[in-house]
């Protein structure tokens, strides 16, 4: 039995994984950026966000469609139920994180006269229904929005610990191999 991902799976877990260290990294440049630099890292958060969205999207369409290979059978239960109550979080918040982000931006006070472009190519369409909401009530969905998109970010970061502790645990503690089953071919030993 193949006990790794498919190429297809690892391709969009690193993808993802790459996408999420990209943008956890930029809020915490904004503050020491110049005036002129903050609002390209702005947008590049945005785009990147937007991409982690279609990549999370087609991402679970294959897992849907493509059983995962078996954990080993030397995992104690509450491993397998940690692990699979960690996966789906991430995938809720890999959801979550830019969904928030899309609705906060969409209701910017100063949205409909800025428009947002994907990685400075083409325009990314503001979430018509919350753009037009009256001023008060826009601002209302977009500081609620923005609070909920950094509590969901500390929980993404918890999340990730626990992942990436969970199979440094498998690799180097109890010697399963645990990193092999997600890394491309060409980095394996």
């Amino acid at each position: 039995m193949n006990s790794r991902y498919t190429g297809v799976a690892i391709a969009f877990h690193w993808l993802i994984a790459l996408g999420i260290v990209i943008n956890v990294t930029l809020p915490w440049l904004w503050p020491h950026l110049t005036d002129d630099r903050v609002r390209p890292a702005i947008d590049l958060h945005k785009s990147v966000g937007i991409t982690i969205l279609g990549l999370a999207t087609m991402r679970l369409l294959w897992r849907l469609t493509h059983r995962p290979p078996p954990m080993p059978t030397t995992y104690q239960k509450w491993e397998i139920g940690a692990a699979h109550m960690t996966h789906w979080l991430l995938y809720a918040l890999i959801f979550a994180m830019p969904l928030t982000g899309w609705i906060m931006d969409s209701a910017y006070k100063d949205a409909a006269t800025h428009p947002m472009f994907l990685f400075g190519l083409f325009e990314w369409p503001r979430i018509g229904t919350v753009l037009s909401l009256p001023p008060a009530t826009r601002d209302a969905v977009h500081d609620g929005f923005g609070t909920s998109h950094v509590y969901l970010a500390y929980l993404l970061y918890t999340l990730v610990a626990f992942h990436i502790g969970g199979a440094l645990k498998h690799e180097w503690i109890d010697r399963h191999r645990e990193l092999s089953r997600m890394m491309p071919v060409w980095r394996r030993h």
